[in-house]
């Protein structure tokens, strides 16, 4: 068990904390339900054979529906995430073995607290540089006990932008959005433009852009890798199939805390000469989230 106090934003203007807060996204992505959070759950668990009472942590819980099943099955969770309409909705769930606080996971959550660490539904790859991002991974292995495991669900990028739909649209309980989705060297972008008319109090249209960085498979091993973590396990989907490059829907990667330090340091040290080397060029992950924001359209 672990008591994390509330943290807040950095100051910026970054898009998840506008997105995610808003009931927009709620109303859209309503079908990724408490069904479809159990199933996944059950099969991690498993795989996973945790000891009963294993101390866990769900970072980006959302709402908290992993997070209320993993502590169904009698484990001690905790759940951090950055909006605080989520946490707020979360809290009413509750009890001696859940508790949810607001918290930004680029801010260090404990010291060797939890046995596994659970980062799902593509809650990574948000941030404006690679030091924010090696700052999350830093902060889970940091959070892990020795032998600890942390499961990673993302998005697979191959595929997403192999099979990306440019334009759809979708009606959510009298709410109208227009979805328009594309990529460019780095990212995966996805612009939700709502035109709730029909609400009362309600702005006519306005637009939420997510960006999601091209992270693959071996830019997780590596930044796993720059803080004494191993990959152990690769999945493609939620029922925890084997993993296809080219046809999976999702990456699940499920890495160890090792206890080879000397290991770490030495990737730690190279990755950063790397990055300051005028000549060298910068690891393929160093691309950053640049453009996107919450915008009024005209009109």
């Amino acid at each position: 068990m672990i008591a994390v106090a509330d943290r807040t934003p950095t100051g910026r203007h970054e898009w998840f904390t506008s997105w995610f807060d808003s009931p927009h996204y709620r109303r859209l992505y309503a079908h990724r339900d408490e069904a479809e959070a159990a199933r996944f759950v059950d099969g991690l668990i498993a795989q996973l054979r945790p000891r009963t009472g294993a101390s866990m942590l769900d970072l980006g819980c959302g709402t908290g529906r992993h997070a209320r099943r993993l502590a169904s099955n009698g484990f001690d969770v905790t759940g951090l995430d950055l909006a605080a309409e989520s946490i707020r909705l979360a809290r009413a769930h509750e009890h001696a073995g859940l508790r949810f606080a607001r918290h930004d996971m680029r801010t260090a959550f404990g010291d060797e607290a939890f046995d596994y660490v659970f980062n799902l539904f593509t809650s990574f790859g948000y941030f404006d540089g690679a030091d924010e991002h090696l700052a999350v991974v830093r902060n889970v292995s940091r959070s892990l006990k020795p032998g600890g495991r942390f499961v990673l669900d993302y998005l697979n990028v191959r595929r997403a932008e192999a099979q990306l739909t440019p334009h759809e649209t979708a009606d959510r309980d009298g709410v109208h959005y227009g979805i328009s989705r594309w990529a460019d060297s780095g990212h995966i972008f996805k612009m939700i433009a709502v035109d709730s008319s029909d609400a009362p109090d309600a702005p006519a249209r306005v637009a939420y852009v997510e960006r999601v960085a091209k992270f693959t498979r071996e830019d997780f091993r590596l930044m796993f890798a720059l803080y004494g973590m191993q990959v152990e396990e690769t999945y493609g989907d939620y029922g925890l199939g084997n993993f296809d490059e080219l046809t999976s829907p999702r990456l699940i990667l499920v890495a160890r805390k090792t206890e080879d330090t000397a290991k770490a340091d030495y990737l730690r040290d190279r990755f950063l000469r790397m990055r300051l080397s005028v000549s060298g060029d910068t690891p393929r992950y160093d691309a950053s989230i640049r453009c996107g924001t919450r915008c009024t359209i005209d009109g």
